[in-house]
């Protein structure tokens, strides 16, 4: 699992706080053949986040009717809160099959100007 301070550094260093870079999910499943390794199976926009005190987690959600949020909505108000919410984890609501699955990686596509938050399904 991932944390927000994760979140925050790999962002500064990845794409220097550029926040033009629009955030998605990265869908990961499982290799069939070896169950060891991930296959990429898509993205989806992400529209919105919220801070769920009560998981200690900072949750994203994705949302086809939308905007897309890019890193300039989404990194300012994290960069002010407390450094014991630094530590909440990183979650995202693909659906009502799919909530609080844990991100487990980040990544960017900079012909595309997307920045990836990975989980597995």
């Amino acid at each position: 699992m991932k944390f927000m301070i994760d979140l925050i550094e790999d962002i500064r260093e990845q794409i220097a706080n550029d926040g033009s870079y629009v955030v998605r999910a990265g869908l990961l499943k499982e290799n069939t053949e070896d169950t060891s390794k991930l296959v990429y199976s898509g993205e989806a926009s992400l529209s919105s986040w919220k801070l769920v005190e009560d998981k200690k987690a900072l949750v994203f959600y994705v949302d086809n009717d939308s905007s897309e949020m890019t890193i300039e909505k989404i990194l300012p108000p994290l960069l002010i809160l407390d450094m014991d919410k630094m530590m909440y984890g990183l979650k995202i609501d693909v659906n009502e099959r799919y909530k609080d699955m844990e991100v487990i990686g980040f990544g960017k596509n900079e012909e595309q100007k997307n920045y990836i938050l990975f989980i597995k399904i």
